[in-house]
């Protein structure tokens, strides 16, 4: 008997999330699906089956992380092979029998923003400054939140071509958190807020609604495991990587059939 642990990759587009459903498509539901046919699994219970996070419909990932107990050796690309291309495994490491996922060194997120409004990048990272470090993110998720304290160890805001990315990241985050704090940085951006508004919504005796980002533009980059070293396989990366250059290729189709249409309409 041996404890494994993955790291998963997927585009998360057609997806109702990471977390198994009833009767609906989920990252988890085809993850399952791979382990059990190949004899990996049984039962989720026996096997210890775990994950560090549910990601919502439609985020993307190239770092959440599964583990579970299993006697048959864990091929990655076998695993693969039973899976859908916008699903991959692309490392594994042997791990304590007392590891758990969900309790990460760090989790990294990016955010993903295509810039046509011009935002003020400056006033967006003098924002951010104000979300580092230890806090109480109650307005930046549900209030029902049992312990809203959250410590942001970094954000980090960068522009390539017409992208601005958002990195987020520390030990763990709240439901929506990172959207709502990619949210609130575009507002900023944009003019609308600035940073004592900001610090206001700090202050959870004041309840303030921010509405978060899109879930399309979130990527898990990667979760952090002291002590653990992730062994990648070429294989499994470079598929994924045709995957995506497909999807891409696919999406700039669908985009410059759009602007195409738009300017038409633009013309009348």
């Amino acid at each position: 008997m041996r404890k494994v642990a993955l790291k998963v990759a997927y585009i998360g587009t057609d997806f109702h999330g990471f977390q198994r459903q009833p009767d609906v498509k989920t990252v988890e539901g085809e993850l399952i699906g791979a382990l059990k046919a190949l004899n990996l699994i049984d039962d989720l219970k026996d096997s210890g089956y775990s994950i560090a996070g549910r990601t919502d419909r439609g985020v993307h990932a190239l770092g959440n992380v599964i583990s579970f107990r299993t006697n048959e050796e864990v091929v990655i690309n076998q695993i693969n092979d039973y899976l859908p291309k916008s699903i991959r495994i692309l490392a594994k490491a042997g791990v304590r029998f007392g590891f758990k996922p969900r309790y990460a060194k760090s989790r990294h997120y990016r955010y993903i923003i295509v810039n046509r409004k011009d935002l003020n990048l400056k006033a967006m990272k003098e924002a951010s400054q104000v979300l580092e470090g230890t806090h109480d993110f109650s307005n930046f998720s549900k209030r029902s939140e049992r312990n809203p304290i959250r410590t942001i160890d970094s954000i980090e805001i960068s522009k390539k071509n017409d992208i601005i990315m958002i990195d987020v990241v520390g030990e763990s985050f709240l439901w929506n958190m990172v959207r709502k704090i990619a949210s609130v940085l575009f507002l900023v951006g944009n003019n609308e807020l600035n940073i004592s508004e900001i610090q206001t919504m700090l202050d959870p005796s004041i309840t303030y609604s921010v509405t978060p980002m899109l879930p399309e533009g979130l990527i898990l980059m990667d979760t952090q495991y002291e002590n653990i070293n992730f062994k990648y396989d070429e294989y499994a990366k470079n598929k994924f990587l045709s995957a995506l250059e497909e999807e891409y290729d696919y999406n700039m189709t669908i985009a410059a059939v759009e602007n195409v249409m738009m300017d038409k309409l633009a013309d009348h």
